[in-house]
């Protein structure tokens, strides 16, 4: 059995808000606690039954997890460039997609400890044929265009309760009470990675209960923008339509493509934040 890991930050265990995450804050020491989270659900997912386990790093530069104290029966997707994001090396090989360490959406419950939707400096909502969607759920309907199910999802408990009203079958390990957005009760991380290793092993256990969601196709995204100038910019692509000033909206044929395309725009859209040749001297 072949398992994949999407691994992201706010969700880990002990993080309360994002200046612990920041490089002039506690960033080393919250990656290392990073690391030590997708461990538990690694040696969870192999005493369920995996016999191969990847993990993607998906937060910030996509190159947090410390391959020196990574589990070595575990394969690491690192750094990024990559075409497909958080899901960089997914394909129909795999039996099951766990999430450990993500996050609720932003605009979704007020509590989600540092909610936000894939990029946070440009991204407010993002649709996917009319439902509003966070990262988790985008990724999920990904994963089910491969026929891959989700399993296992970490995090805080309003995250949690977000995720199920879509994925209503993958074993959750709550890690933290939400408070506010930069606010939690944190349980003690050694009880924590106790709780997501006993829940990754019954979801690899109880993997035939799990159903794939899937996007028919033709999927359009609409991704609402914080300023003109990002949503502006992606109509360089001429797929992209503007609804508003702030909101475009495009088609493509399957989940797959329609993933790659909103990776692009939220990559142009992040680029035109200060200008997208602000950076390059005249």
């Amino acid at each position: 059995m072949k398992i994949f890991i999407s691994a992201d930050m706010e969700g880990i265990s002990g993080v309360a808000t994002n200046k612990q995450l920041g490089v002039n804050g506690e960033y080393q020491r919250f990656r290392k606690q990073m690391t030590y989270d997708v461990n538990a659900a690694i040696e969870g997912a192999f005493n369920g039954g995996a016999a191969e386990v990847v993990v993607a790093d998906g937060h910030g530069n996509m190159s947090n997890i410390l391959i020196e104290e990574l589990d070595p029966r575990a394969r690491l997707v690192s750094g990024n460039n990559r075409v497909m994001c958080q899901l960089e090396g997914l394909d129909e090989s795999f039996d099951g997609i766990m999430f450990v360490g993500h996050h609720g959406r932003e605009g979704g419950s007020e509590r989600t400890v540092i909610s936000h939707t894939l990029a946070g400096i440009c991204v407010s909502e993002m649709k996917i044929n009319g439902k509003v969607v966070g990262e988790t759920e985008m990724n999920s309907y990904v994963a089910g265009d491969f026929g891959v199910p989700a399993i296992f999802v970490s995090g805080d408990d309003a995250y949690v309760t977000e995720v199920k009203e879509t994925l209503p079958y993958v074993e959750a390990a709550i890690v933290k009470k939400a408070i506010d957005r930069f606010a939690a009760e944190l349980l003690h991380p050694e009880k924590a990675r106790e709780i997501i290793r006993e829940k990754a092993e019954a979801a690899v256990r109880g993997i035939q209960k799990m159903k794939t969601v899937k996007m028919v196709g033709p999927v359009t995204f609409e991704l609402t923008f914080k300023a003109p100038n990002q949503a502006h910019m992606t109509t360089t692509l001429p797929t992209v339509e503007l609804i508003t000033p702030t909101q475009i909206r495009f088609t493509c044929d399957n989940m797959v493509a329609a993933y790659k395309h909103m990776w692009a725009c939220v990559i142009i859209g992040m680029s035109a934040t200060a200008g997208v040749l602000g950076h390059v001297n005249a």
